[in-house]
């Protein structure tokens, strides 16, 4: 859903952007659901997300 939502953005307001879209999600791999709160992310990987595109 987040790459739809990337896609239409990135295609509708392309000149207006200031830095690439980053998307902040899981990893793309089958994982046991033991390790659910390494994998999926969390307030700390929003943040890492937000200083990469502050600092683009």
């Amino acid at each position: 859903f987040a790459a739809e939502i990337a896609a239409t953005v990135q295609s509708e307001c392309f000149l207006n952007l200031e830095s690439p879209i980053e998307r902040v999600c899981g990893y793309d791999t089958p994982f046991p659901h033991v390790f659910e709160p390494f994998y999926i992310p969390d307030q700390w990987k929003c943040l890492e997300g937000i200083k990469k595109l502050v600092n683009y």
